[in-house]
C-alpha cells in the first residue's frame, strides 16, 4: 500500500517531487507509526464491514480501527465479535497475498474492551489473523495497560503473528491535575517495557471533555479547550520526546461532518488541479464545517502529533493532504542533515526566508524525512489545494 496510491500515476507524477513509498503491514514499526495517517474508525457491528474496508482502501485509507468499545452498545459486544470473525473470513477470501503479505486491505486494528478479548479473538480468527495488525487499548493506564500488553504478548505467541498495541490515553487520572504526573510516569514505565509492541499512542479527547461536561464547537479546535490542551502538552512532554524514549502520538478525533460522503459540490471535483479556484475550495471547506478540522490538523503537527483519529471518510483526505511534506520543508531538512554539517553551525535556507541551525533543528529534520518517506514531497508549486483535490478525485 502507499499514500495517494488510489490516484492515477500520471496525476501523482504531476504532484510530487518525491512520491510516497510503498509499505506493507510487515514494514518496520517506525515506518508504520508514521504511515498510519488518518485512522478511520468503524463499529465492529456493521453488517457489510468487509465491503466497507475494501471501499475505504480504494479511496486511500491505509489504517482502520474496528471498534468493539464506545461505538457500540454494551449489549452488542458479543454480536460484534461474531461479526468480526465472519468479516475477516470474507476479507481473507478476497485478499491478494504475496509471500503471505496482504496487499489489498489497510492496516487493521480491533479496539477491545477487556484484555481477554485479545486472546479470544486471535484464537477465533484462526488463519485470518494474518489480516490483523494489532489492537487498540482503551482507557490505558499502568495497571490496565499491563494486563492488555500481557494478553497481546500471549496472542502473538499462539498466532505467530506480529501484533501491535495502540493505547488510548483517556482516563480521568490522566486528566486530573493531582494524578496526572503519576499516571504519565506509570504509562511511560509500562509502554517502555513493551516498546517493541507499542506502535503509537492515541488521545481520547472526547473522554477528557466528558469529565467536565464540555464539547467543542465546529469552529474550535482541541487546543482552544485549555484543559484538553494542557493534557496534550503534558503527554507530548513525557511520551513524545525525540531522544529515543518517545512514541508517535496521534491527533484527537474531529467529530463533526455533514450527511453523506461528499465533501464538495460536484463542480469542485472536476479538475485535479482546480485551475486556480482556491478561494472556491476554501469557501466549500468552511461551509462543510471543515475549516476547524484543517486548523486542528495544523495545530496537531505544531504540537508534536502525527496522524489523526477519524470517524468519517470525508476527514481522511484532508489529513493526508496536510501530511505531505512541502518542498520547502524537505529542502531545509536535507540541508540540515547533510554529512558536512555534522559539526553544527547556521545555514541560510535555500528559500532565503529563515535560519536553519543544524544542531537544534536536527531532530525536526529527521522527522520531516520520515514523513517524506511515506507521504511524499510535493513539487515546489504544489500545495494543499492541489493535493486535496487530487485525493478526492482519485
Amino acid at each position: 500500500m502507499r499514500h495517494f496510491g488510489h490516484i492515477p500515476p500520471a496525476t501523482r507524477a504531476g504532484l510530487f517531487h518525491r512520491e510516497p513509498a510503498d509499505f506493507t503491514a510487515d514494514s518496520p514499526a517506525r515506518t508504520l507509526a508514521v504511515a498510519l495517517g488518518a485512522t478511520l474508525y468503524s463499529p465492529a457491528t456493521r453488517p457489510r464491514l468487509a465491503d466497507d474496508v475494501r471501499k475505504q482502501a480504494a479511496r486511500g485509507v491505509v489504517s482502520m480501527v474496528l471498534c468493539l468499545e464506545d461505538s457500540i452498545s454494551d449489549g452488542d459486544v458479543q454480536a460484534g465479535e461474531e461479526n468480526l470473525v465472519q468479516q475477516f473470513a470474507d476479507l481473507a477470501g478476497g485478499a491478494v497475498t504475496d509471500a503471505d503479505t496482504v496487499t489489498d486491505v489497510p492496516l487493521l486494528f480491533i479496539r477491545v474492551r477487556e484484555p481477554r478479548q485479545i486472546t479470544e479473538l486471535v484464537s477465533r480468527l484462526g488463519e485470518t489473523v494474518r489480516l490483523l495488525s494489532g489492537f487498540v487499548l482503551p482507557k490505558f493506564n499502568e495497571n490496565r495497560g499491563r494486563a492488555f500488553l500481557e494478553a497481546l504478548t500471549q496472542a502473538e505467541r499462539t498466532s505467530g503473528r506480529r501484533l501491535f498495541a495502540m493505547p488510548v490515553l483517556e482516563s480521568p487520572e490522566l486528566l486530573h491535575l493531582e494524578t496526572r504526573a503519576e499516571t504519565l510516569a506509570g504509562i511511560a514505565s509500562i509502554t517502555g517495557k513493551y516498546r517493541d509492541r507499542v506502535l503509537a499512542l492515541r488521545l481520547g479527547v472526547t473522554d477528557f471533555c466528558s469529565a467536565y461536561g464540555l464539547r467543542r464547537s465546529p469552529d474550535m479546535t482541541a487546543y482552544d479547550v485549555k484543559i484538553v490542551a494542557n493534557v496534550i502538552a503534558d503527554v507530548v512532554n513525557v511520551l513524545g520526546r525525540s531522544d529515543g524514549t518517545g512514541f508517535t502520538v496521534t491527533g484527537p478525533v474531529w467529530e463533526y461532518f455533514r450527511p453523506g460522503e461528499r465533501m464538495f459540490k460536484p463542480q469542485l471535483r472536476r479538475s485535479p488541479f482546480l485551475e486556480g479556484r482556491a478561494e472556491d475550495l476554501r469557501t466549500a471547506l468552511i461551509e462543510h464545517d471543515l475549516d476547524g478540522l484543517l486548523r486542528e490538523i495544523e495545530l496537531d503537527r505544531a504540537n508534536g502529533l502525527l496522524g489523526k483519529t477519524c470517524i468519517h471518510p470525508t476527514h481522511v483526505v484532508p489529513v493526508h493532504a496536510l501530511s505531505v511534506v512541502s518542498h520547502e520543508e524537505w529542502s531545509d531538512a536535507q540541508d540540515i542533515l547533510r554529512p558536512e554539517q555534522g559539526g553544527g553551525g547556521v545555514l541560510r535556507s535555500a528559500y532565503t526566508n529563515k535560519m536553519n541551525e543544524v544542531k537544534p533543528h536536527r531532530a525536526w529534520a529527521e522527522r520531516i524525512l520520515q514523513r517524506a518517506e511515506v507521504f511524499g514531497v510535493a513539487k515546489e508549486d504544489v500545495g494543499f489545494v492541489e493535493l486535496l483535490t487530487a485525493g478526492l478525485a482519485g
